[in-house]
C-alpha cells in the first residue's frame, strides 16, 4: 500500500475489480493505492469494531449501510491496536461526527494510519455484484495512483488469492500477556491468539477468569506451562486449510481432554482437527444481523458474522472422530453453513460466528457461560 498525507478528500478515486468492473467515485481516508479481497459487511453500526477487526487483515471492507462516519472515532472501541482492513469503501460518509464519546473523525483516523478508502459510489451495486459473482480481488486508486484501467486491472489481478493464504501469525501478538478477571479469579484460561478481537477476553474476565493471551505460535508446554483449567482459540484471517501448526496445537490439548472453545477461526481449526474439511463461501457472512440457530437448544440467535471460509462437516448425523463423538451444534438459517461443533465424550466446543458482539447482538453470550460451565465441569 502506498500512501500520501490527507487527501484532498476531494480527489478522484476508482475501485477496480479483478472481473472488469470499476467503480468511480471521491477519495476517503489516505490517498493512494490499496489491494485486497473485496467484501461487505452488512451492519448498520459498529464500522469501528469493524476496521479494527484482525480477521478483516487484506480484505477491502464495503459498507452496505449508506451513510458511515455519524459517530466518529473514539479511544475505547477499538478491537486492537490498529486498523486491518486493507481499504474501506462507502457510499456517503458523513460531513461532521456526532456523539459524545468522538474523539475525531473517521476519515481523520483513516488518514492518520495510512488506510485509502473511496466515497461517493453505488455500494448497493456493488454488493449485488458481489453477490452475484462472489467475493474478488480488487484494488482503490486515487490521485496520482490513478493510471489507465488497463493497468490498474492488471495490477489487481497481480494480487495474491485469499483462498490459499495464511494470515494468522501476521496479526497475532508476537508476546504473552495477561488480561486479568474481573473480580474473584475464578478459572484460568490459555487463549491462543490468531487474530484475537480485545472484546473476547474481556467477556471472560467479566466472568472471573484470567486469560492469558498466548501467540499463534505457542506450543502445548507453553499453554499447561499457565496451568490452564480451559484453553481457546481465536478468531482470526485467511484461509484454515494453511493452518497446520494451530491443528496440530489443537489436537494435543484435545488429547488431554482440557476444555476447549474456539470461535470463528478457531471454529474451522478444531474442524480439521476432527478431520472435517473447510472450504471458501462464495462472498462470506458479515454483519451483526445473521440467523443461527443452537440445534441443542432449538434457540434461534441473531449473530455477528465475519467469515469468508466454513467447515465442511455433516449436519445429519453425529460423526465418529480421533476424539470421540462430533456433531453439528450450530446452523446458519440463511444457507445451511456449519456454525458450530460440539465433542460428545469429552468437553470440547465451538461457534463460527461471534458471541463477544461487538459491536452487535448479544444472543450468543451465554456460549461463555457454556464454557464456564464445562470448566466447573472439569474440576468437579
Amino acid at each position: 500500500m502506498t500512501t500520501s498525507t490527507r487527501g484532498a478528500a476531494k480527489a478522484p478515486a476508482v475501485l477496480v475489480l479483478e472481473d472488469g468492473r470499476t467503480f468511480r467515485g471521491r477519495a476517503y481516508g489516505a490517498v493512494g493505492e490499496t489491494f485486497g479481497e473485496a467484501v461487505f459487511s452488512t451492519g448498520m453500526t459498529g464500522y469501528q469494531e469493524t476496521l479494527t477487526d484482525p480477521s478483516y487483515d487484506r480484505q477491502i471492507v464495503v459498507a452496505t449501510a449508506p451513510q458511515i462516519g455519524n459517530t466518529g472515532w473514539n479511544d475505547e472501541d477499538d478491537e486492537s491496536a490498529r486498523i486491518w482492513v486493507s481499504g474501506y469503501v462507502v457510499r456517503d460518509p458523513a460531513r461532521v461526527p456526532s456523539n459524545w464519546r468522538a474523539k475525531r473523525s473517521l476519515d481523520d483516523e483513516l488518514v492518520a494510519q495510512g488506510v485509502v478508502g473511496i466515497s461517493g459510489i453505488d455500494t448497493r451495486a456493488l454488493t449485488r455484484h458481489l453477490r452475484e459473482r462472489g467475493s474478488m480481488r480488487a484494488g482503490i486508486f486515487s490521485g496520482e495512483a490513478i493510471a489507465p484501467e488497463s493497468e490498474l486491472l492488471a495490477r489487481v489481478q497481480a494480487q495474491p488469492h485469499m483462498k490459499g493464504a495464511s494470515l494468522y501469525e501476521e496479526v497475532a501478538t508476537k508476546e504473552a500477556y495477561v488480561v486479568p478477571a474481573v473480580g474473584e479469579k475464578r478459572f484460568t484460561v490459555a487463549a491462543v491468539d490468531l487474530g484475537i478481537k480485545g472484546m473476547t477476553p474481556h467477556r471472560m474476565a467479566e466472568r472471573g477468569i484470567e486469560v492469558h493471551v498466548l501467540p499463534a505460535t505457542a506450543t502445548a508446554d507453553e499453554i499447561y506451562a499457565v496451568e490452564p483449567d480451559g484453553v481457546f482459540f481465536s478468531n482470526g484471517p485467511g484461509d484454515p486449510a494453511t493452518a497446520d501448526g494451530p491443528v496440530a496445537l489443537m489436537s494435543a490439548v484435545l488429547e488431554r481432554k482440557t476444555p476447549l472453545f474456539g470461535i470463528c477461526f478457531g471454529n474451522q481449526i478444531l474442524g480439521r482437527a476432527l478431520g472435517f474439511g473447510t472450504y471458501k463461501l462464495k462472498y462470506g457472512h458479515r454483519g451483526i444481523n445473521q440467523p443461527v440457530q443452537d440445534r441443542t437448544t432449538g434457540k434461534v440467535e441473531v449473530t455477528a458474522h465475519n467469515h469468508g471460509f466454513a467447515v465442511d462437516a455433516p449436519l445429519d448425523k453425529v460423526s465418529d472422530t480421533e476424539f470421540g463423538r462430533a456433531e453439528v451444534s450450530h446452523v446458519c438459517l440463511n444457507d445451511n453453513v456449519v456454525e458450530g461443533l460440539q465433542l460428545l465424550d469429552q468437553p470440547a466446543f465451538s461457534v463460527q460466528y461471534h458471541p463477544e458482539a461487538a459491536a452487535g447482538p448479544h444472543d450468543a453470550a451465554y456460549l461463555f457461560d457454556r464454557f464456564v460451565s464445562l470448566m466447573e465441569g472439569q474440576r468437579a
